[in-house]
């Protein structure tokens, strides 16, 4: 008897399924709100250098460009000055000993502006973003198996409640390295968001709704990165921007008391009255009457080897279909993030305002997720996960290969390419969920999480090598997108298979084969759970 029996039972997709989707969406539509922040708060608006302690930035032109050399397109030297020693040859220059005056019509403040963040500092400004995502990386391994111990309900709420605290952390910074360590370890918070929220959807949900399920919840992230491009317009200074974005998660926290306990995690623990309590709720709010849950059933129904024994990340490991697993979907999800942010923080110079940018690249996750929920049910997660992948790279070097002043085409093609990156991400929280067992699904997704984030910490980084080379950059996520995208077709397809509960489903396929003695032993379980 497999849990997906007792689930179908109950209603595997009705009002209960419903409700916890509600509830779960808008954890997940908090995420985009932080994960791509740095876009805004981080902005470094045009600047010059300062003329003196007094120069409040109203001295008129013919007197700054006897002082501040001009660049090659005619505009002022960002971060370079004359030497008031040799102003009459005006042939020497030098770094901008008072400081800078800032473009404040579109920003009033940013980081960059806050810690003057630019010219040879202006790396410690883009590195924000890596500190954040090597947070969300450590806290993938965290909650991974923290939520696998103690259940995902729980850490579900310490990661909202440490989300919350750490954001208003960020918001009233004193100096940068307050503001680094706040926003890593705000990330390391928001990952347990990341990972405990879809895996709780999924395991309340029956075989057939699955991919409804993480289409749903994928959708509220493109809701909230729309949000965001809103918020960005509407307040320009980063603190309260900052303080903006947290605010959602206190009602998160009221929602989450109404947020049931994984059924399925509590009987792979052992925890069968309390799983009985939550499937009978999952029934009488699905109007199943006459379903009879008496714990001897139940206590079939749980996974013994579950039962007996602790499991960790060393597990993920130690058997050889598990293995793979785990090492090609490490792969893959570090491409997913890795195309998915380097796409992301690249919003300007495409010719339109960053923040319709932002909105055009939520805008187009809607359609690709909604395509993404039939696409996956005609070729497959393993399909669409390696051709999602292929055709993000590819659409990333064509775009390599289109001039700079055919901005429009440009535009359409990235747009695309993030309609696909999107896809891809999507698909990997779906595909990686269905591939791990229940009892190291968390720590499956944790390991995966990790190495993800890993990705989005390089791609800020990445995009500094345009200073080396322009096309190196698009050139690096294009050849990672195909490579990744061929890896994934050694995978085995999740399409219509059960769960997996426990490390011998995987390594012996026992939840994609009927075996004749087991599905009598199933119908006599299933006659002692009662029938409508």
């Amino acid at each position: 008897m497999r849990f997906e029996d007792v689930l179908d039972t109950v209603g595997g997709f009705s009002r209960f399924q419903f409700l916890v989707l509600l509830i779960l969406c808008l954890p997940r539509a908090i995420l985009p709100l932080h994960f791509l922040l740095h876009n805004f708060v981080s902005v470094t608006p045009a600047h010059r250098c300062a003329l003196g302690t007094r120069d409040n930035g109203s001295l008129p032109m013919d007197h700054l460009v006897q002082h501040i050399p001009r660049q090659a397109d005619g505009s002022l030297s960002s971060c370079r000055i004359y030497d008031p020693s040799f102003l009459s040859t005006g042939n020497k220059t030098l770094p901008c000993p008072d400081g800078w005056i800032y473009d404040r019509q579109e920003f009033s403040s940013t980081t960059a502006t806050e810690w003057d963040l630019v010219c040879e500092d202006r790396r410690y400004n883009q590195i924000l973003a890596t500190f954040f995502f090597l947070g969300v990386t450590l806290g993938a391994v965290l909650f991974g198996q923290l939520s696998d111990k103690f259940g995902r309900k729980l850490m579900l709420l310490v990661a909202l409640v440490g989300t919350s605290l750490l954001g208003l952390s960020s918001a009233y910074s004193t100096s940068y390295t307050m503001f680094a360590i706040s926003r890593a370890l705000c990330g390391a918070a928001l990952s347990g968001l990341s990972i405990i929220g879809v895996v709780l959807g999924i395991e309340w949900t029956d075989v057939r709704h699955r991919t409804f399920t993480g289409t749903v919840m994928s959708l509220s992230w493109s809701v909230g990165n729309m949000v965001l491009a809103l918020l960005a317009y509407l307040i320009r200074d980063w603190r309260y921007l900052t303080l903006a974005v947290t605010a959602p998660c206190v009602i998160s926290i009221a929602t989450w008391w109404w947020l049931p306990e994984s059924a399925r995690w509590l009987m792979a623990n052992g925890q069968t009255e309390q799983a009985r309590k939550h499937l009978t709720q999952c029934a009488k709010m699905n109007r199943r009457s006459g379903v009879d849950l008496d714990l001897e059933t139940l206590e079939k129904v749980a996974m013994t080897e579950a039962g007996e024994k602790s499991h960790s990340y060393l597990d993920l490991v130690k058997t050889p279909q598990l293995r793979k697993i785990t090492l090609v979907s490490g792969l893959f999800w570090f491409a997913v993030a890795f195309l998915y942010y380097g796409i992301s923080f690249k919003i300007s110079g495409f010719g339109v305002s960053i923040y319709l940018t932002q909105f055009i690249y939520g805008a187009i996750e809607v359609p690709a997720k909604i395509l993404t929920f039939f696409v996956l049910d005609w070729i497959g997660r393993r399909n669409g996960q390696a051709w999602f992948l292929i055709v993000t790279g590819a659409l990333i070097g064509v775009n390599t290969m289109i001039p700079l002043e055919f901005w429009l085409a440009r535009t359409c093609v990235a747009v695309v390419a993030k309609g696909f990156s999107e896809a891809a991400f999507t698909t990997a929280f779906l595909y990686s969920a269905e591939l791990f067992p229940t009892v190291l699904r968390q720590s499956g997704l944790g390991f995966t999480s990790c190495v993800c984030r890993i990705g989005s910490s390089l791609a800020p980084l990445i995009m500094l090598l345009e200073d080396v080379w322009l096309l190196l950059p698009p050139l690096v996520f294009a050849t990672v997108g195909v490579a990744s995208g061929a890896l994934v077709f050694l995978l085995p397809e999740t399409l219509n298979v059960r769960l997996p509960e426990n490390v011998l489903d995987v390594e012996e396929g026992r939840h994609r084969c009927s075996d004749p003695q087991l599905d009598v032993e199933l119908k006599q379980v299933q006659e002692g759970l009662g029938s409508l």
